[in-house]
């Protein structure tokens, strides 16, 4: 059995943050707070028994000894500052025995009311800001006690009877809502919201929401919000946002068919035999999900096909992401097609961010230059291909992915299986269908319908009407080797167009690289073949550029259609220093 331990009545008076002091009918003190010693700055047991007045002279409180009377919130001047205090007879069957004063400092009771003022007005400023709420609310908004009075409402509500806010406001809600039925006592009983129901609101038909006001777990009221003030407003929204979804499908399909006619097989120019041969197997090949290696020289079109192959496939709805492996710096290649947590490694964004992978998900992802991909990263992806899943860099929960895989590039995969720097497993993985592209040299019978498909092009994008090239000229791009293929080709007639001052593109117009190649192209013949002409002709071309650039080896490379770590390779291969 525990025993309870009841504090004395000392005990509890000594817990009062109060100056108390009690004395007898002599005067002297019988009781003293723990604050009144304090106050005096003396141990307690020096002020019990000593007489009220050698502490206070002339203290009233000896007054009330003699006549009984109280006295209430009166003010007191003391050393350091006034004090409010009340003094109390002590009766005993009816007689005085004593007398009692407390008092506390006047500053400390303004701080209290301050504290409270500040607490008054925060709220005022609440109730305020919500009234101000309610008032810009385009909605009509009521809410009602356990009782059914109307608690709280705005004018959009109360217009609907023709009154304020502050004559509805304190009245039960059947007597405001009068024939009308109200509908709040369903939500009271259930304690379900509901939304968008139909209620007659005064005989008129609105769309309402009802939504019961809980507090400590019992339902204490609820909140009704006008959200439609005529069902016919409804009627209207709803035929305007069919309206916009049918607008938006139209501009959606049409998004998809300029994207088809634009990346479709059609789109790609040529005629050629072989070509002819490889755009027929790419849209048989479009329709499977299989894995597609496209091989061939920069500049013949690789992601053209790889863009025609994503359109005109199963998945052209879907994403296609294009990832360049030879211009991705190899420490961040695998955090590109990847992706990474947060905090995977110094400067890695908030958060974290898919990879390329991630991205295209439901589509393509076209692997570009995969030559030039480490054989780390090799690795990896062949685990990608082989298990259809990827980790983030920092994570280690896979992530499932369903992806077609395109990839090409311009090397000779198999030499570089050959000598260990592509990965064997890797290549029989991506090699499912090869798309082989000729150079635009073993289809020069396309050039002339090249060439007359990019002058249509670029009148459009320049505003000119040139009608074709001369004889001569067209002589030129027919002996040229065109070792940067079909894009070579596209840039040698968009510079024509900067400088053209006719309709016809003449000898003059074209790069000099090209002036000098047809000069020299007897000579280079009878002297060397056709070798000795395509080195001499490259070497020519790729001076040409840099000149052109003043040096720049990044605007030459898009110059002369080939990448710029290509660009690289062949400075290195013809000493070319610039």
């Amino acid at each position: 059995m525990v025993t309870t331990v009841l504090p004395s009545l000392h005990d509890i008076l000594d817990s009062v943050a109060s100056n108390i002091v009690a004395i007898n009918r002599s005067g002297q003190i019988v009781y003293c707070s723990a604050q009144f010693a304090r106050y005096l700055e003396l141990p307690r047991e020096q002020v019990l028994g000593r007489h009220i007045e050698e502490f206070f002279p002339g203290t009233p409180l000896m007054q009330v000894l003699k006549d009984g009377k109280p006295q209430l919130g009166r003010q007191l001047e003391l050393k350091d500052g006034t004090y409010l205090v009340n003094r109390t007879p002590i009766r005993y069957k009816g007689e005085v025995v004593g007398a009692v004063s407390e008092f506390q400092n006047i500053n400390e009771i303004q701080n209290i009311i301050n504290e409270l003022s500040l607490d008054n007005k925060h709220i005022r400023e609440l109730k305020n800001l919500l009234e101000m709420i309610l008032e810009l609310s385009s909605d009509g908004i009521v809410a009602i006690n356990r009782d059914y009075v109307i608690t709280m409402a705005n004018h959009n509500f109360a217009g609907f009877w023709n009154k304020t806010p502050e004559e509805i406001i304190g009245k039960n809600v059947y007597e405001v809502y009068g024939d009308s039925k109200p509908i709040f006592p369903r939500v009271m009983e259930t304690g379900q919201a509901e939304y968008g129901y139909l209620a007659n609101l005064n005989g008129q038909e609105i769309i309402a929401n009802r939504v019961p006001i809980v507090r400590d777990g019992e339902i204490v009221g609820a909140l009704g919000t006008v959200v439609f003030r005529d069902v016919e407003d409804l009627y209207a929204l709803m035929k305007k946002i069919r309206h916009l979804k049918s607008e938006l499908d139209f501009y959606k399909d049409e998004l998809e068919r300029v994207q088809r006619s634009k990346f479709s097989f059609n789109s790609i120019i040529g005629r050629n035999k072989n070509f002819e041969a490889v755009k027929e197997t790419a849209r048989r090949v479009a329709m499977t999900s299989s894995t597609v290696l496209i091989l061939g020289e920069s500049g013949t079109g690789k992601e053209l096909f790889a863009h025609a192959l994503h359109t005109e496939g199963l998945r052209g709805r879907g994403p296609f992401i294009k990832v360049n492996c030879a211009a991705v710096p190899e420490n961040l290649l695998e955090s590109e097609l990847f992706g990474y947590v947060d905090g995977a490694f110094t400067g890695a964004r908030k958060g974290g961010q898919p990879g390329k992978f991630e991205l295209a998900h439901g589509g393509t992802i076209f692997l570009d230059e995969i030559g030039d991909m480490s054989l780390t990263m090799q690795a990896k992806l062949l685990r990608v291909l082989q298990e259809k899943e990827i980790e983030r860099l920092g994570d280690t929960r896979p992530r499932q992915v369903d992806v077609r895989v395109i990839a090409a590039t311009n090397q000779d995969l198999e030499r570089m299986v050959a000598e260990r720097r592509f990965r064997e497993d890797l290549y029989y993985r991506i090699n499912v269908v090869t798309l082989n592209i000729p150079p635009l040299r073993e289809r020069m019978d396309d050039l002339e319908l090249l060439v007359n498909h990019f002058i249509v092009h670029f009148n459009r994008q320049f505003g000119q009407r040139v009608t074709g090239v001369s004889p001569e000229v067209l002589d030129i791009l027919l002996n040229h080797h065109w070792p940067g293929n079909v894009r070579e080709l596209e840039n040698v007639v968009e510079r024509a167009f900067n400088v053209v001052d006719g309709t016809t593109i003449q000898k003059r117009h074209l790069p000099l690289y090209l002036q000098k190649g047809s000069l020299a192209k007897g000579r280079h013949a009878v002297q060397g073949g056709l070798p000795v002409l395509v080195e001499e002709a490259e070497r020519e071309a790729i001076l040409e550029a840099l000149k052109t650039t003043k040096g720049n080896k990044r605007q030459a490379a898009q110059l002369l259609g080939i990448s710029r770590a290509g660009l690289y390779k062949k400075l290195k291969r013809y000493n070319i220093e610039y």
